[in-house]
């Protein structure tokens, strides 16, 4: 039995803490709040984020993150993309000196453009062997009842990307292995601003045929940015760019898609952010991934769009319309 420690105890968080112990691993699980770790282990539940699903034993919610880390040989880094910095620095001096750190979060930093991996890389000093990114269509609802899903688990080294998958391997929690960490962490970033737009498409009461455009043309834009930056093209038509598009943009579950669907239904950007206490992380990363893109000489249109509407420069309907009447040109750019 592997100790891991997970660092937040939020939906995703405690959806994969589930899997993991469904794994036969000791999950040690990080919660900023103490009245609700005190609640996850008195109800065997984390009755804010994952109401009504029962927690195995092997889980246990901490909020001094000393007694969540000591001893764990792998950490779970699971927080908002936009406060990893804040959440990790204290944490540093904590982690054990072998241990991997895997990323389930998805976003680019503000004013670094640093993806998460690179992030946790710069405060912690572990090598690429000891960083990885987990990246997938994984709906942390549909994954904490227990319906098969699949996954990708990135890391440079090869032997530690099956070491962790072994780790999170369940009769419905399929990883696959992959070594290219910068394409499933851009590919996971870029899906959230995309799904923003596919979100406003619907509250403007638009078709599927739009929709389907928004995502093709999204995932187009994702594959123009990881190629930049030296991804591997295949990453992006596999789970974890082409499936976790599909998944974020289409479904109901997708935080990102509902609030694009409230901004397009006319709510603010400002007044959707103060009715949920989920993060959407599009709304945070849009304008990193923006600077990233032109960084690196890459065109990406609907993000740049996105961004200039969680500025408040424009409307979803005035967005859509720049869109469509760009002008027209080959489906694939040189």
């Amino acid at each position: 039995m592997t100790a891991v420690a997970v660092m937040g105890a939020g939906t995703w968080g405690t959806a994969f803490s589930l899997v993991l112990a469904d794994a036969g691993n000791d999950v040690r699980m990080w919660g900023r709040r103490p009245e609700l770790c005190d609640a996850i282990n008195s109800t065997g539940e984390n009755p804010e984020y994952l109401p009504g699903v029962a927690l195995p034993r092997s889980i246990v919610a901490e909020h001094d993150p000393a007694k969540a880390l000591q001893g764990a040989h792998v950490v779970v880094v699971a927080v908002p993309s936009q406060r990893l910095r804040e959440n990790l620095m204290p944490w540093v001096p904590l982690i054990e000196p072998d241990a991997v750190l895997i990323s389930l979060m998805k976003g680019v930093e503000l004013g670094t453009t640093k993806r998460m991996s690179e992030v946790i890389a710069e405060l912690t000093g572990a090598g690429p062997e000891r960083i990885a990114a987990l990246s997938g269509p994984n709906l942390a609802k549909e994954i904490a009842a227990r319906q098969p899903a699949a996954t990708v688990v990135a890391c440079a080294d090869h032997g530690v990307a099956v070491r962790l998958q072994q780790l999170c391997h369940t009769a419905m929690f399929r990883p696959y292995t992959n070594t290219d960490v910068v394409g499933c962490e851009l590919a996971g970033a870029t899906k959230n601003v995309i799904a923003l737009a596919v979100g406003m498409a619907s509250g403007l009461s638009f078709g599927d045929n739009a929709k389907a455009s928004v995502i093709t043309r999204g995932l187009a834009e994702t594959g123009r940015l990881a190629a930049a930056a030296g991804a591997d093209p295949m990453t992006v038509a596999g789970l974890a760019g082409l499936g976790d598009l599909v998944a974020t943009c289409s479904s109901p579950l997708s935080r990102n898609r509902t609030f694009g669907e409230k901004l397009g239904q006319g709510q603010t950007v400002d007044e959707v952010l103060a009715s949920s206490r989920q993060v959407a992380e599009g709304v945070g990363s849009c304008e990193s991934i923006r600077q990233l893109s032109e960084h690196h000489g890459v065109e990406m249109p609907i993000v740049q769009a996105v961004s200039a509407l969680v500025r408040g420069e424009t409307t979803p309907a005035e967005m859509v319309r720049s869109l469509i009447s760009r002008a027209a040109r080959a489906e694939r750019w040189s």
